[in-house]
């Protein structure tokens, strides 16, 4: 019995749900999402709160129960609030700004890194911090990872560009030779 399958989902207000078939489509304040149901799931709606289900117990519809309910709640968030995720640069004269919707990143190499945007993803730049915002959730946390990848943090001073909040655990760098009379440290014999 799927635990997070089972759970009804609630409709905030201006959030509208219609079934045809196979698709759902999901419509808000934010845009509209369409998903396609996989055989086996059903999505059914009463009034303001929207239940899936599934058909039969094979391991297949079972998988994709749970998936599908959490992927149909991710969409009702994001027509209703939007996902973001926020990357903070770290490092001396790393910067980012913005061209029209492209995002431009000065982050030590010998040239600007321009990033455009997929279609409904959208970059702000605040107070020094990259703030990636759009309707679904896969495509907002995929960007924030191509965002990341271009300089990621490493781990002996921690430059580089990083999820904020996220902890980069530092490694102790190069220690220094002992100085004095040790056998191999390169003094006279």
């Amino acid at each position: 019995m799927s635990r997070i399958g089972n759970l009804p989902i609630s409709l905030p207000p201006g959030v509208t749900l219609r079934t045809e078939g196979a698709v759902v489509e999901v419509s808000g304040p934010l845009g509209v999402l369409t998903l396609s149901v996989p055989k086996g799931i059903t999505v059914r709606a009463d009034g303001q709160e929207v239940g899936v289900g599934r058909k039969g117990d094979g391991g297949n519809v079972r998988a994709l129960h749970g998936f599908f309910r959490a992927s149909l709640s991710n969409a009702i968030v994001g027509v209703s609030r939007g996902w973001t995720k926020t990357l903070e640069l770290s490092g001396v004269g790393y910067r980012a700004s913005t061209e029209g919707t492209s995002l431009v990143l000065t982050v030590g190499f010998s040239h600007p890194v321009r990033i455009e945007p997929p279609e409904g993803i959208t970059f702000v730049i605040k107070e020094g911090k990259i703030v990636v915002s759009g309707t679904e959730k896969q495509s907002v946390g995929q960007v924030a990872a191509s965002i990341r990848a271009v300089k990621k943090p490493e781990p002996y001073k921690g430059k580089g560009i990083r999820y904020q909040g996220e902890y980069i655990r530092k490694k102790a760098g190069k220690s220094a030779k002992a100085v004095g009379g040790a056998p191999g440290a390169g003094g006279a014999k």
